[in-house]
């Protein structure tokens, strides 16, 4: 196991109510870690923090009902954490929204899902990370994106274009981390696959959540940046192609998202990185 998630470290998890967040909570609590949730207050919320603390004891779980996009509110929280646990050890900034809709929907949706998706992530980022760094030690940030942010499929493009934000800032984390002197605060970006989240249905070709994190660790713990998740549908193959392929619109002077184009289906298919 990394160094980062030792028995009686600190994690924080944003988006801790239900489906990769809430499974990331109770893995890290399994662990030995104590740990803090994030959320807005609901009813599968309170059901989360009830059962982690039955299991793991009252006093290593720590509820935040609490915005991500609230940065005040997450700037106490962190002094808070750092005063009654300690410093963090592991940051995972998984909460999300997919409201939005297409390019001519109501642009206030669109707002909503930057604030939660891109800046939430900043602000849990800017909240914890130079306390973690001045702290010294072996600690992580982790970002939560999506393939939409890297293939970029039609419809839904606010989630896509917030996800993308996320690796291109997560990206540049990770370089600024490893550029700082004795700095042992890594950054890493969480790719999903087909997850069965929140309160859908499971798919058989989906992962379940707990899969997302199982493989996440093992990914962390071999020092990988992209931690990319296959899922029982799509290969690490066609995962590698979907993404060069996506890429070489630019280089080929395609059309933009040609894989979903007609013109270019039988290309695609037979395509080979």
């Amino acid at each position: 196991m990394d160094p980062a998630f030792k028995s009686e470290n600190v994690a924080v998890v944003t988006g801790a109510a239900l489906g990769i967040g809430r499974s990331a909570a109770t893995r890290f609590a399994e662990i030995g870690m104590r740990v803090v949730l994030i959320d807005l207050s609901s009813g599968d919320f309170d059901e989360t923090a009830t059962r982690l603390k039955d299991t793991f004891g009252d006093s290593n779980i720590l509820k935040a009902e609490l915005s991500v996009t609230d940065v005040e509110g997450l700037n106490d929280l962190a002094s808070d954490v750092a005063q009654v646990f300690a410093v963090p050890s592991v940051v995972m900034n998984n909460a999300a929204s997919r409201v939005g809709g297409d390019c001519f929907a109501d642009k206030a949706d669109w707002r909503k899902t930057f604030e939660v998706n891109l800046w939430g992530v900043v602000n849990g980022t800017d909240a914890f990370a130079t306390m973690m760094i001045e702290a010294g030690g072996p600690r992580r940030v982790i970002n939560v994106c999506s393939k939409q942010g890297i293939t970029n499929p039609p419809r839904n493009p606010a989630y896509n274009m917030t996800k993308s934000a996320v690796k291109i800032y997560t990206e540049v984390l990770q370089h600024e981390l490893r550029n700082r002197n004795g700095c042992e605060v890594s950054a890493h970006l969480l790719v999903p696959g087909w997850t069965t989240t929140g309160k859908q249905e499971h798919k058989p070709g989906a992962w379940m959540p707990e899969q997302v994190v199982d493989y996440m660790l093992s990914k962390i713990e071999r020092g990988s940046f992209y931690i990319i998740c296959s899922d029982n549908e799509v290969s690490e193959v066609e995962d590698a192609k979907r993404i060069i392929w996506g890429a070489m619109d630019m280089t080929e002077d395609r059309p933009p998202l040609s894989r979903w184009h007609n013109e270019y289906y039988g290309e695609f298919d037979v395509f080979e990185p």
